[in-house]
């Protein structure tokens, strides 16, 4: 899947417990000290006819070294600390609570994949996963294929991207990051002796095996625009990288994997619209690149294999997609049998193919379903669920011929929950549900969707949950959180660090507006390009549609974004100030304008099919309507945190910097802004450790809730 401003953000949610309505809120007056004021240096863009000013476009430095913007950067953060040090020891009380809820020594259900079974483990007081496996054999003896705590040691971030063994199981294809860029380097370990092979490229997004277990398709990103546009075959051992395949036009990235069937080798390249699938036999790894179907301007298609059929999932009828089968030996569209037709109300998200059935993964009124389907006879038998809203998706599927089809389970009151399928018996077995120490009753709580009404009629679902202690009168503090682009659902979940809200009373809900795919393909249509305000219209009226209905209060009602969330979150504060009390938004894309209108930076181009052009007058004067940036205006704003991170390659850290410098400057109230930055190597989620992500989160709560007067 292509990049994008994609942040997943903290699920925050809850609802207050006894003694609430005793509490007053916290004086949001600006304390001493004072906040840091960034000089203006004003830079002019001509376009379109228009002069645009921007004051503050000094603090961009592409190489993070800048020594004003760096004095400015840690002014901000020294700032926050010192308005925010009383409550130092809340923070390190919500974080020992969140703490002591999870399991720090820990292991993952163990997937089958060949010989062995592979799982990682947790040891308490290590930030990182221990990646291991072991033979079927009960007797067998653990073997350690990878300790990210070893590879992490000494350094302030660290990150896994791809981990692919060959099918052998002797070697170990890997890749690493260790800034917070994305930009990944590969190496192969032996796992027979233990070898490591260091830096066999950079700055790989993708990395599979050919059945030989020597050769390794790869691909990598451009240096400075960060696609994903190139793809290498090598033969371990040798010096050789031989380039098959390299993608030219700026609007598409490509990605490189298997088949589960271990037949195919496939190259996929999309863009957001469009897409093009090229293969090899993976037992003949020296062969060229076939292609399936030539790219069409908006028709998407992807194909798994099984047996002697490619299994097509395709557009070209509708947005919500169909299946085809279709011989591999002569796979022309006219000899495509269709097996599952397009459903207008169903989008058709996944197909997992097996050896003798697949499964169906779709979503339909924002819920996902499984379906799965016997080659065989044909029969079709759904997969149940016991709640009417949670989030299912596959998971540890290596096995091609197999019976069970695992998948993960989880809702708002719900604990992640691993099962085990039998698609022979239609039966399931719990292999693990993840534990929530302390005694987490799910009883005490309630979840619900309820909707609310769009300016233009349309009806966008919103998920609570809270305390079963609710009363309907205003009083409670509200969460409210949502994305709402790209077509990424904006699934609900299971969250432990989310009880230390709930306990307090927050109620937290999630908007599913329209940009997101949470309805299917024409709810992220129409919030996007020439609709994107719709987004933002979608998430103000689930905000007065809770206020409305008591659940919160102007007063009592805080809402945050990442991302492309964090877009959500300046557009509408810009809009409706007087709406909300506080606004929380992570690396939030804000300096849309700057940002679109530089081919050079890191997914801009290809985004133009999710924002629009600017480069064209029409789609720059709808963007500019509703850029964060330049929207500020001299008027009251709430309460504000900011987060960002130095090293982030998706939304470059002087978005969030110029905006908070013009809050600064524009903004007549006193109530609180903060701005912080992570300028120790860290990624668009912040910090890597699982450690240092719950302090920060725990710096994250006590601000929200220190906001509603809760102190404790």
């Amino acid at each position: 899947m292509m990049k994008s401003r994609l942040c997943v953000c903290l699920a925050v949610a809850g609802c207050f417990g006894a003694g609430f309505l005793e509490m007053t809120p916290m004086n949001a007056k600006e304390p001493a000290p004072k906040p840091p004021v960034a000089k203006k240096i004003p830079t002019v863009h001509k376009i379109h006819g228009y002069e645009e000013v921007d004051p503050y476009a000094w603090l961009r430095d592409d190489s993070r070294e800048s020594k004003k913007v760096l004095k400015h950067l840690h002014a901000e953060n020294a700032y926050a600390d010192g308005v925010t040090a009383s409550q130092v020891k809340f923070q390190e009380k919500l974080y020992g609570e969140m703490l002591a809820r999870i399991k720090e020594d820990d292991t993952q259900v163990p997937g089958k994949r060949g010989e062995y079974y592979y799982y990682y483990r947790t040891e308490a007081g290590k930030q990182y996963p221990i990646r291991c496996r072991k033979r079927a054999e009960a007797s067998a003896a653990e073997e350690v294929t990878l300790d990210e705590n070893q590879l992490a040691e000494g350094r302030e971030f660290f990150s896994l991207g791809d981990y692919s063994v060959s099918l052998d199981g002797n070697l170990l294809a890997y890749t690493t990051d260790v800034l917070g860029y994305r930009q990944y380097q590969l190496h192969v370990k032996d796992l027979r002796t233990g070898k490591t092979v260091e830096n066999i490229a950079e700055r790989v997004t993708s990395v599979t095996w050919a059945a030989d277990n020597l050769t390794l398709f790869y691909v990598q990103e451009n240096p400075t625009t960060k696609r994903s546009e190139e793809l290498f075959r090598h033969v371990l051992g040798s010096e050789k990288h031989e380039s098959l395949y390299a993608e030219k036009d700026e609007l598409y990235a490509i990605e490189v994997a298997r088949t589960r069937s271990d037949a195919f080798i496939c190259l996929v390249i999309q863009s957001r619209t469009t897409s093009e699938v090229r293969y090899l036999s993976a037992t003949e790894p020296g062969s060229d690149l076939k292609l399936f179907l030539p790219r069409k301007e908006g028709h998407e298609y992807y194909f798994d294999h099984s047996g002697a059929d490619f299994f097509v999932r395709t557009n070209d009828l509708g947005k919500t997609f169909r299946l085809v089968r279709v011989p591999v030996a002569d796979p022309r569209p006219e000899n495509w049998k269709e097996v599952i037709p397009m459903r207008p109300d169903v989008m058709l998200e996944e197909v997992d193919c097996f050896a003798n059935h697949f499964v169906a993964v779709e979503r339909q009124r924002g819920v996902p379903k499984f379906t799965v389907h016997d080659l065989a006879t044909g029969g079709v038998r759904p997969v149940t669920f016991p709640e009417p809203v949670y989030l299912a998706h596959p998971v540890q599927n290596y096995e091609f011929d197999t019976h069970l089809y695992r998948f993960s389970y989880q809702s708002l009151l719900t604990p992640n929950s691993v099962y085990d399928y039998d698609v022979h018996a239609s039966t399931r077995e719990l292999k693990k549900q993840q534990p929530v120490l302390g005694g987490y009753d799910p009883n005490l709580y309630a979840s619900e969707r309820v909707e609310a009404t769009a300016a233009d009629g349309v009806r966008v679902p919103v998920s609570l949950v809270y305390r079963k202690d609710l009363v309907r009168d205003g009083s409670r503090p509200m969460l409210l959180e949502a994305y709402g682009s790209y077509g990424f659902p904006y699934d609900v979940d299971f969250s432990s660090e989310r009880l230390s809200l709930l306990d307090r009373g927050v109620i937290c809900a999630m908007a599913h507006i329209r940009g997101g795919g949470d309805m299917g393909k024409d709810w992220h249509d129409q919030g996007k390009m020439l609709q994107k305000k719709n987004t933002f219209t979608d998430f103000i009226a689930c905000a007065e549609f809770l206020v409305g209905e008591k659940y919160t209060s102007r007063e009592r009602l805080a809402i945050t974004g990442g991302s492309a969330g964090g877009l959500l979150m300046g557009a509408v504060t810009n809009m409706r100030p007087d709406l909300f009390h506080l606004v929380v938004s992570y690396v939030p894309f804000v300096d849309v304008m700057n940002t679109m209108l530089d081919e050079s930076l890191p997914l801009t181009v290809g985004e133009y099919l999710e924002w629009g052009n600017p480069h064209e007058k029409k789609a720059y004067d709808y963007m500019r309507s509703y850029s964060p940036y330049e929207n500020i205006e001299r008027k009251a704003y709430p309460a504000m945190l900011v987060r960002t991170s130095l090293h982030d390659s998706q939304v470059g850290y002087w978005e969030p910097a110029k905006y908070v410098a013009r809050l600064r400057e524009m903004k007549t109230d006193k109530n609180l802004l903060i701005f912080k930055t992570k300028l120790d190597p860290g990624g668009h989620g912040g910090a890597s450790g699982r450690y240092d992500r719950l302090k920060d989160t725990a710096f994250d709560y006590a601000f929200i809730l220190g906001q509603f007067g809760i102190k404790e």
